[in-house]
């Protein structure tokens, strides 16, 4: 035990956890150091008045990649909890309170989009079949890349897959060589807004997130989110890896460019090899010394982010039938709302939003005959928020539900909590209070993202949302199983 080699993770996010675990399981001797009283980063609960809120993802996709994580370790997710397919997969709410509703069925939801535009069931089919090549692609040969060095792309047959990817074409241009009709396009376009960027700046490359949803489907954990967070943080100590809680670290100290150990306030804790898996910015600019930085202010403040949140938990004492579990209101033009996030940077007006209810598929996560509502507005990073900035834009939510709905419920609420950027910077130590990490543009994919390796501490190493291979839940597991396999590549 004395000569295992010691590895010390910050943060207990997906991330944290994946690179942890895989680390344990070679047989390092692996602390997580979170600075918060839960694991998960982001993906926290929230337990109030028989209400359980899931704070942060609520959208479980990409459940193959979830699956291939569990069975790295030989267990699937259904040794820890289980899944259930929407059907609805989600509702797309758009002007006069019109729902259309994205049925689990593929046959179904051609039927849905000839209806809206005539021809389009065909094209959709050829569209996808594109769209899962690029996902089948991606992640089998790209994703998984720790993106260290440009020669990681240029032998023969990974230039060749590139052109085919259409890394170099927008995603807002792809699909409209496909389909015409706004209400279709709003459908397509909407899953990219994950990546945190406008569709016409993320590389058509990521129609294969149109594969994900349609194609692969639209999960929900039983219990809730934060099911998966147990189950990974499970498997963690399984493996054997310390999870120490409430320790957020203060310092690192290094000697002759390499990390010997970190501070927290409880002490000082020795370690072989670092993983900084919480906020990169936040490490490199509060825990490093200026000489020992890899990216200077200025290369973060010119970086594109993808948006923070306003965010409400809603507890209402009745039921909403109108509500399904995802509801997705898009009532208005985008190109106002995303002027807003990243050109002007102000609070938008008539903003699009999207509204969980989770108590549609789940009856554990609020009492009896009640609701459990998460509302959130895509807002810009690095604003200030304010009681009656919140109060307006709860007013204007409400208001656009209640009418969705066809019947008021304002003084049915029995509990709301609002979760604003300046909260993402106090609890996650998120730079400009982004919820999402670096968006997926062109100019930010693969080796132009920060990098997995510290460029001045040889055995600092980073994971998670603001490096490879970029934000959501499954980018994040992905995240910590390359940072590990990389470091196994240079201790083997």
């Amino acid at each position: 035990m004395k000569d295992q080699k010691k590895i010390a993770v910050i943060g207990a996010g997906f991330a944290g956890l994946s690179a942890a675990t895989c680390l344990a399981e070679k047989g390092f001797a692996v602390t997580i150091f979170e600075k918060n009283d839960q694991t998960g980063g982001r993906a926290r609960i929230l337990r109030e008045q028989g209400f359980t809120f899931d704070m942060g993802p609520s959208w479980y996709w990409m459940p193959d990649v979830i699956e291939k994580y569990f069975n790295r370790f030989k267990k699937t997710t259904a040794d820890y909890f289980h899944l259930s397919r929407l059907d609805p997969s989600y509702q797309v709410i758009v002007e006069n309170n019109e729902a259309i509703r994205i049925p689990a069925s593929l046959h179904l939801l051609k039927q849905i989009f000839e209806s809206i535009e005539k021809g389009s069931a065909a094209k959709l089919e050829k569209f996808l079949a594109e769209a899962k090549y690029k996902y089948e692609t991606g992640i089998n040969e790209f994703v998984y890349k720790p993106s260290v060095s440009v020669k990681e792309y240029t032998d023969w047959r990974m230039l060749k897959a590139l052109f085919r990817l259409d890394m170099l074409s927008a995603f807002s241009a792809h699909i409209r060589q496909y389909f015409k009709h706004p209400h279709i396009l709003q459908i397509l376009e909407f899953p990219v807004l994950f990546l945190g960027a406008m569709p016409s700046k993320t590389p058509a490359l990521y129609s294969m997130m149109n594969y994900a949803d349609i194609s692969l489907g639209t999960w929900y954990p039983q219990g809730g989110f934060h099911k998966l967070v147990e189950a990974m943080a499970a498997l963690a100590v399984e493996k054997g890896v310390e999870i120490k809680l409430n320790s957020p670290v203060t310092g690192i100290k290094t000697v002759n460019g390499k990390a010997i150990g970190i501070i927290t306030s409880e002490k000082f804790y020795e370690t072989d090899y670092l993983i900084g898996a919480a906020d990169y910015h936040h490490i490199e600019a509060k825990l490093l010394k200026k000489a020992e930085r890899s990216y200077s202010e200025d290369y973060w403040q010119k970086k594109t982010f993808a948006p923070s949140c306003l965010i409400f938990y809603i507890g209402v004492n009745k039921k909403l039938p109108r509500l399904l579990h995802h509801n997705l209101f898009f009532q208005q033009d985008f190109k106002q709302h995303a002027k807003a996030i990243y050109e002007t940077k102000q609070w938008p007006e008539n903003p699009l939003f999207y509204v969980c209810c989770p108590s549609k598929t789940d009856q554990t996560v609020a009492p009896a005959g009640m609701e459990n509502l998460f509302i959130l507005i895509p807002v810009a990073t690095g604003l200030s928020s304010s009681p009656s900035v919140e109060e307006n834009y709860f007013d204007f939510v409400i208001s656009h539900v209640e009418k969705f709905c066809g019947e008021a419920f304002s003084k049915n609420i029995i509990f709301k909590k609002s979760y604003n950027g300046e909260d993402f910077t106090a609890d996650y130590n998120a730079y400009q209070g982004n919820a999402y990490g670096l968006a997926n543009t062109l100019r930010q994919t693969a080796f132009m993202k920060p990098s997995i390796r510290s460029k001045k501490i040889k055995n600092l190493f980073f994971a998670g949302q603001l490096t490879v291979p970029g934000p959501g839940v499954p980018p994040a597991i992905i995240s910590g199983q390359v940072v590990a396999d990389y470091i196994l590549s240079k201790t083997s």
